[in-house]
C-alpha cells in the first residue's frame, strides 16, 4: 500500500515538473525595437507620400498586427520610455522629464522580465529606459565583443547586439526579453557632407533622400531651409529601417523567430517643430506593429481601438504568464485580447501629458486625443511665456523667424508655437495637423465642454494635479498659483543642476585616487557571500554622500563583451571611513568571474569618482 503511495506521488511530482517544463518552453522570447523621434506617416504602411523610405519595416508589417490608433503619452524620450515600461503616468513613476527617480518604489521591465525568468539585454537608450543608471539589465549590449563602443549610426551594429543577446539568453539557458532601441532618425540626422573627399558620416544609408523630392508636413511650411532638414530625416528614416533590417537578420538566423514576439514602435513624432515635445497628433501617434507566432493574424490593421504607451508593460506581462505584484499600481491595461483577434471595451481615447524638458524648464500640458478629435490644455500659456524646446534649435524652427519678419502667415504660426493659447481643439479628420485651433467656434462649444469634462475626470482619476484646474477653467488664479509653483520647481531643479555640476567639477579637480578604494576577495563560491569593503576619504565640504556599488559580471572578460549588471547597492557616508557591502553570489556566473564597481554621486553620468575591483574568480566545487 506504501509503495501504490509513493508511485502516485512520484508520478504526480514527475506529471508537475514536466507540466513546469512545457510552461516554460510555451512562454514566447520578447523582442522589442524602438526608433527615436520617428513620425508614424514616415513609414510606408503608415500612408508616407514619400516612396521608399521603410523597405524592411513595411515588408514586417505584412507579418505583423498593425494598430492604426496608438499613441504615446508625450513627445519626448525620457519621460515617454518610462511610461512604457513601468505602466505608470510621469506624475506616479517620478520622470516627468530628464531627471532619474534613484529610489523608485515599483519595478519596471527588466525587474519583471527577470522575475519572470527571461534573460533581459539592452541596446541603445539606457539611461532614458529606466528610472537610473546603471540598472538591473543582465546587459547592456553596447559594445561589440572587443569592448570597442558601438557607434549608434551603424545599421549593422544593431544585428551585432542583437545576435549578442540572444546568444547570452542561450548560455544561461533563458527565454530572451531584449529591447533594441534605433538611434535613428533622432538627430543628428544622416549627413552628406565630406571633408578631404572623406564622408563626414560613414554610415551611409542605402536609400538618400534630396530636397525637391521630399513631402513638407502640413505643420511646416515649404521652404528650401525646410526640405534640405527634412531630406536628412527622410534619409536618417531609411537607415533606421536598415538597422531594423539587420535586427530581424539577426533574429531569423537565431532560428528563434517562430517563437519570439516582435514589438515595434517610435516613442514619439519627427524632430521638429511642431511635432517633438508636443502633444500634437504627430507628436504622440505612433507607428505600433506586433508579430505574435501563431497568435496575430498577419497584416491585419486594427482600426477600432485605441492602445497607447500605459499599455505595453501590462501586455508583455500578459504574454510572458507574469502577474505584476502590484497590478494596482499599472495604469495601463493589457492590449493582447486585441492580438487574439478578440476585441475591447473602452479603448475611445489616449490621455495625454507633458511636463518638463531636457533643460528642466516645465511648461505642463495635457490632453485627449480621440480617433476623431484633440483636446489640449495649457496652464502655462499667458501670452508672455516662451515654450522651450529642443526643436529650437533645428533649421525649420530658425527659418520660421526669418521668414516671421515679412510673412503674416508664417508670423502667426511662429506665435502660436512660442506663446500657445490657454485651449486648443481639432478636427483630426479634416485637419491632423492641428492648424485650426476650433476652441472659439460657437458650433463646437458642446463637444469641447464633454472632451474638457472628460480629461478632467480622467486626471483626477489617475491623481494628475492638473485635474482641479480643470474643472475651474476660469478661476486665473489657481492657473497663476500652480504655475508659480511650477517655476519654482524648475528653478530648484536648474539649481541644483547647476551646483551638482559645479560641485563636481571641482571635487573632480581634487580628488585623489585613494578617495574611494574597493576591497574584496579574489575567490568566491557560487551561492556563498561576498563582503566587500569600501574604504572613503570625501571632503568635509562635501556632506553627505551616496557610494552605488555594484556587482556584475567580469565584462571585460565575457566572449561576448557586455557589462552585465547583477546587483547594485547603496550607502550614505560622510567624510572619511570603511563600509562592509556584502552580496549574494548567484548559482550560475557567466565565465566564472565577477567585478565590483562603485561611484560617488547620485548618478552615474554626473559621478564623483568611479572605481572598479580587480577580477573575482568563481569556483562551483
Amino acid at each position: 500500500m506504501i509503495l501504490c503511495v509513493y508511485v502516485v506521488v512520484a508520478v504526480i511530482l514527475h506529471d508537475q515538473v514536466k507540466g513546469e517544463e512545457r510552461a516554460q518552453e510555451k512562454r514566447p522570447n520578447l523582442l522589442i525595437v524602438t526608433v527615436d523621434d520617428m513620425s508614424a506617416d514616415s513609414l510606408g504602411v503608415y500612408d508616407c507620400r514619400l516612396p521608399d523610405t521603410s523597405p524592411s519595416i513595411d515588408r514586417f508589417a505584412r507579418s505583423a498586427m498593425r494598430f492604426e490608433h496608438a499613441h504615446v503619452q508625450v513627445g519626448n524620450c525620457m519621460p515617454g520610455r518610462n511610461i512604457m515600461w513601468s505602466g505608470m503616468y510621469a506624475h506616479k513613476n517620478g520622470i516627468e522629464g530628464f531627471v532619474q527617480n534613484q529610489n523608485p518604489n515599483y519595478p519596471v521591465l527588466c525587474d519583471l522580465a527577470q522575475n519572470a525568468g527571461y534573460f533581459t539585454a539592452i541596446r541603445g537608450k539606457v539611461s532614458h529606459s529606466t528610472p537610473y543608471t546603471p540598472y538591473r539589465w543582465d546587459a547592456v549590449l553596447d559594445r561589440d565583443l572587443n569592448g570597442d563602443q558601438h557607434h549608434v549610426k551603424d545599421p549593422k551594429s544593431y544585428g551585432k547586439s542583437t545576435r549578442q543577446g540572444i546568444a547570452l539568453a542561450r548560455q544561461q539557458g533563458k527565454p530572451f526579453c531584449l529591447m533594441i532601441n534605433i538611434s535613428d532618425p533622432h538627430k543628428p540626422f544622416y549627413s552628406p557632407r565630406t571633408q578631404d573627399g572623406v564622408p563626414v558620416d560613414p554610415f551611409t544609408p542605402s536609400r538618400v533622400f534630396v530636397g525637391e523630392e521630399v513631402p513638407i508636413p502640413g505643420f511646416l511650411f515649404d521652404d528650401p531651409a525646410v526640405r534640405q532638414e527634412l531630406a536628412l530625416y527622410y534619409s536618417s528614416v531609411r537607415r533606421a529601417d536598415d538597422a531594423f533590417s539587420e535586427i530581424m537578420d539577426a533574429l531569423n538566423r537565431s532560428g528563434e523567430q517562430e517563437r519570439t514576439v516582435v514589438l515595434f514602435c517610435s516613442d514619439h513624432g519627427m524632430p521638429l517643430p511642431f511635432a517633438k515635445t508636443q502633444l500634437y497628433y504627430h507628436s504622440t501617434r505612433t507607428p505600433l506593429m506586433v508579430r505574435w507566432p501563431g497568435v496575430t493574424t498577419p497584416g491585419y490593421v486594427d482600426h477600432d481601438h485605441m492602445v497607447s504607451a500605459i499599455d505595453f508593460l501590462p501586455t508583455l506581462l500578459e504574454l510572458m504568464g507574469h502577474k505584476h505584484p502590484e497590478p494596482e499600481r499599472l495604469d495601463g491595461r493589457s492590449f493582447a485580447p486585441l492580438l487574439r483577434g478578440e476585441s475591447q471595451t473602452g479603448r475611445e481615447h489616449v490621455i495625454l501629458q507633458y511636463n518638463e524638458n531636457s533643460g528642466g524648464n516645465r511648461h505642463p500640458m495635457r490632453g485627449l486625443v480621440t480617433k476623431s478629435h484633440l483636446y489640449l490644455f495649457n496652464p502655462w500659456s499667458d501670452g508672455h511665456r516662451k515654450f522651450a524646446t529642443a526643436t529650437t534649435g533645428t533649421l525649420s524652427y530658425r527659418r520660421m523667424r526669418e521668414l516671421a519678419v515679412s510673412d503674416a502667415f508664417i508670423s502667426r504660426r511662429l506665435m502660436h508655437f512660442d506663446h500657445r493659447v490657454r485651449e486648443e481643439f481639432y478636427e483630426l479628420a479634416s485637419d491632423s495637423d492641428c492648424r485650426e485651433n476650433l476652441i472659439g467656434y460657437t458650433e463646437q462649444q458642446q463637444r469641447i465642454e464633454q472632451t474638457r469634462s472628460k480629461l478632467a475626470s480622467e486626471l483626477l482619476r489617475i491623481g494628475d494635479p492638473v485635474g482641479p484646474l480643470l474643472f475651474d477653467i476660469e478661476n486665473a488664479k489657481s492657473v497663476t498659483l500652480f504655475m508659480e509653483q511650477e517655476d519654482q520647481r524648475s528653478r530648484e531643479h536648474q539649481e541644483k543642476k547647476r551646483a551638482h555640476r559645479s560641485a563636481n567639477k571641482r571635487v573632480m579637480n581634487g580628488l585623489s585616487d585613494k578617495a574611494l578604494i574597493i576591497g574584496c576577495e579574489k575567490n568566491v563560491h557560487t551561492g556563498s557571500d561576498l563582503n566587500v569593503n569600501i574604504k572613503y576619504n570625501l571632503p568635509s565640504n562635501l556632506g553627505r554622500q551616496k557610494i552605488q556599488v555594484t556587482l556584475k559580471y567580469d565584462s571585460k572578460k565575457s566572449d561576448l563583451g557586455v557589462s552585465e549588471r547583477l546587483e547594485r547597492k547603496i550607502i550614505s557616508v560622510q567624510g572619511a571611513g570603511e563600509a562592509i557591502v556584502t552580496f549574494h553570489v548567484p548559482d550560475q556566473v557567466l565565465k566564472n568571474q565577477l567585478r565590483v564597481a562603485a561611484f560617488v554621486g547620485e548618478e552615474f553620468s554626473t559621478n564623483r569618482i568611479y572605481k572598479v575591483s580587480d577580477r573575482i574568480l568563481v569556483s562551483t566545487d
